[in-house]
């Protein structure tokens, strides 16, 4: 059973029947679930995973203090913290984790605040280019059991994917950085003898081709532990997983850096083969530089199409 799953199971046989049996008049305005920090949030969580931060629990948003009190949130919490502290095996810990309550009755507000800087999920064209990726990501994952008051769902929507001119913005950048640092730097720090910086072109080449295949595929790249998890479950260019982690972590004697470089030339075509698909580039080459610029001149709004090319990275 994952976080997900005991989260559930847990509000079912105790959450639910407490909220409607004391808390009835509230019930219209609560929203309820699991989502935000941590693996189980994402669904990545494992056996591993149990051994902090992990918990029978879930999630209650109240909208504003003007809509439900704070008398009533007071009561909501104290009512949250006598729920039964073990349930199928696990434990509800003591202590916070570390960053704060992830679990137990949150001001949607606050909640979105925290994490984006938006308490309604309103974000402006400076905010959509320098907020996390990873904070974005952790406002859309998880499950929403129920939303009677509708307005954890609506913020949700609003941040569930890149508005276009951002995506393409952030495409551009990355298609950029994985020109300069796989197509270009690689072999050059490799005939430099400089072996410890070519490694590093190779991370370089990978991070950004990464976040090319999530904006590829409209999703949000989470926190880096779970990158690789997450892109092998992508429906669009996920088998570029194994071939990255090739490149990280082989060396690169004569024969594995041929052989490497090669494998960055065939994840660049792929890309490059997925951009004419979405119809996002114009360019017809296997450079990708020519791309990034061909992307960002895609973009419709010409206050973002004319900011720097790496203005969203």
């Amino acid at each position: 059973m994952n976080g997900i799953e005991l989260s559930k199971a847990y509000f079912e046989e105790f959450g639910r029947p407490m909220l409607e049996n004391d808390f009835s008049e509230l019930m219209p305005y609560l929203a309820v679930g699991l989502f935000g920090s941590g693996s189980e949030c994402f669904g990545f969580d494992d056996e591993i995973s149990t051994d902090h931060d992990f918990e029978p629990g879930f999630c209650i948003f109240l909208p504003d203090e003007e809509t439900v009190d704070r008398r009533a949130a007071f009561l909501l919490e104290r009512a949250y913290a006598k729920l039964p502290k073990e349930f199928m095996g696990y434990t509800r810990p003591m202590m916070s984790p570390v960053g704060g309550a992830r679990k137990g009755v949150l001001r949607t507000a606050e909640f979105f605040e925290e994490k984006i800087g938006s308490p309604d999920g309103t974000l402006t064209a400076p905010q959509w280019l320098t907020v996390p990726e990873q904070a974005l990501a952790e406002c859309t994952n998880g499950v929403i059991f129920f939303d009677n008051y509708g307005e954890v769902t609506q913020i949700r929507d609003r941040l569930k994917a890149y508005p276009e001119d951002i995506r393409r913005k952030k495409l551009a950048g990355n298609l950029l950085l994985m020109a300069q640092s796989g197509q270009y730097n690689y072999k050059r720090c490799l005939d430099h003898g400089e072996e410890a910086a070519a490694q590093l072109a190779v991370f370089e080449f990978v991070n950004s081709a990464m976040n090319v295949i999530f904006l590829l595929n409209n999703s949000y790249k989470p926190y880096y532990k779970w990158s690789f998890r997450a892109l092998r479950a992508l429906p669009k260019l996920s088998l570029e997983a194994e071939i990255m982690e090739y490149l990280l972590t082989t060396g690169n004697d004569t024969e594995t850096a041929e052989e490497k470089y090669y494998a960055i030339e065939g994840i660049a075509a792929d890309v490059i083969d997925e951009l004419a698909g979405q119809e996002l580039t114009k360019a017809i080459c296997g450079d990708l530089e020519k791309h990034a610029y061909s992307v960002n001149d895609g973009i419709d709004g010409a206050e973002i199409r004319n900011l720097h090319v790496l203005a969203a990275i």
